[in-house]
């Protein structure tokens, strides 16, 4: 442990750090987890993140929301692309242009239909 966060060792040869406000779960000395590289620094060492970097990972984890409500309300949601971002915030959590792309990646899959009033989820 530093005043930073976490030293680690990336696979048994390279330092690398985790930073404090990137971990989301306990973490003892020992551990073995899996990390992701953010960025290799100037001094050769590397900052490890906990969650997959990029776009993949933010699409995927906001497009599995949207699914999941939509299952739990028995596959319709009285909200679309149109609503305002309050509406969108106060039901996913999420900005209104994240919820635009994740959505936009549920209907791209076939696996919700956008209407007029809402959103439907394809049965299978």
């Amino acid at each position: 442990k530093t005043d930073l966060g976490y030293s680690v060792i990336v696979n048994h040869a390279h330092k690398g750090l985790i930073f404090d406000n990137e971990i989301f779960q306990e973490v003892r000395v020992g551990d073995k987890l899996k990390g992701f590289v953010k960025k290799v620094r100037d001094d050769q060492k590397i900052d490890i993140s906990m969650q997959p970097i990029g776009f993949r990972n933010f699409n995927d984890s906001n497009s599995e929301l949207i699914y999941k409500t939509l299952v739990e309300n028995k596959g319709f949601l009285a909200i679309t692309d149109k609503s305002s971002p309050d509406e969108i915030y106060s039901q996913f959590g999420i900005s209104k242009k994240a919820f635009k792309k994740s959505l936009g990646a549920l209907y791209k899959q076939r696996k919700v239909e956008i209407q007029p009033d809402g959103i439907k989820l394809i049965s299978e």
